[in-house]
């Protein structure tokens, strides 16, 4: 009975064959093995070495407040300039020009160039759009022109920082002398080295450049609010005729260059986002920049128009102060 038992429990030949070939398939060779845990490795470094590649790319693109201060010194810079427009249409002209043409001129522009930079993210800019929409002779048309623009406008930017400075080291006021060339020339050796590093330590040296450039201004607009008087920015120009030619020229190009921006849409972290929140930011930024300096300055002193004259907001700070401290930071 027991060896009946026995003899039905034990598996016929086919079911053995079957089990050994079943444990057989279950367990791949190791060779095979091998190569699938290699090429597994393999794998797994090229996506790790992706990664860190991905990763430092996109450390690398610019985020919205180095964009916003790129664009503040694209278009602006701040308000140095801006005093031949007093000088051009009086106090009350050249504070409504800048309250008004900043949102007339700057908002439409940027809108366009916030729209074609997000459609089109790449760092030709506004040459892209003209080849996709023109041709490529127009392209070529327009970054040339672009090109010379710049080149002329980038120009009158160090000899205005040497009118301000001139306004404490006398020496640098001085046309043609050597203390003046050598500030112009000097500034624009460190300003190119500084473009040479890269667009993220550029627009992290923006950031930096914007605290310490509008610093003396805020410092200046909270000491000439006790001295200010409204009824200034009001007042007329009486025995002359208005500039409006030099006004609407100092307006322009103090609040020009919006579309330059477009070039840097490449290098921008999720465009067809941080584009639009850093133009509108820029807007309010720039259109502040430039009012509250001038209202301080026109409203806490009695200067005539005629007196406006490039580092006069240097000047007024310096009236209010017993030290050339603050006219010397500006």
């Amino acid at each position: 009975m027991d060896q009946e038992i026995q003899l039905n429990q034990r598996p016929s030949q086919r079911e053995q064959q079957q089990e050994e070939h079943g444990a057989t398939a279950a367990m791949p060779p190791q060779d095979d093995e091998r190569q699938d845990h290699q090429a597994a490795a393999a794998v797994h470094g090229q996506g790790g070495g992706g990664g860190a590649t991905a990763e430092r790319h996109h450390r690398s693109k610019l985020t919205l407040l180095p964009l916003v201060f790129l664009i503040y010194f694209e278009v602006a810079g701040g308000p140095y300039g801006a005093e031949r427009a007093v000088r051009a249409a009086g106090p009350l002209f050249a504070l409504l020009g800048f309250l008004a043409f900043p949102f007339a001129w700057g908002v439409p522009v940027s809108l366009v160039t916030a729209e074609l930079a997000a459609a089109l993210p790449g760092n030709g800019g506004f040459v892209v759009w003209a080849d996709r929409a023109f041709g490529p002779l127009a392209g070529s048309l327009l970054g040339t022109w672009k090109y010379l623009s710049c080149v002329i406008n980038l120009a009158a930017f160090p000899a205005l920082v040497a009118d301000y400075l001139g306004r404490v080291a006398p020496a640098v006021a001085v046309p043609g002398s050597r203390a003046r060339t050598g500030t112009v020339l000097g500034m624009t050796v460190f300003l190119s080295f500084l473009n040479l590093t890269g667009l993220s330590i550029v627009g992290w040296g923006a950031v930096a450049l914007g605290f310490v450039s509008l610093a003396p201004f805020v410092l200046m607009t909270a000491m000439a609010a006790p001295r200010t008087r409204p009824r200034r920015w009001a007042a007329r120009v009486k025995g002359r005729k208005r500039d409006w030619r030099l006004f609407f020229n100092t307006l322009f190009w103090n609040l020009n260059y919006w579309d330059s921006a477009s070039t840097m849409a490449g290098e921008v972290e999720r465009p067809e986002r941080t584009f639009p929140r850093a133009l509108a930011v820029a807007v309010v930024l720039i259109a502040v920049s430039y009012l509250l300096p001038l209202m301080a300055a026109i409203g806490a002193t009695d200067a005539p128009p005629e007196t406006w004259e490039n580092g006069y907001l240097a000047d007024a700070a310096g009236t209010w102060l017993s030290n050339s401290a603050l006219s010397m930071a500006l």
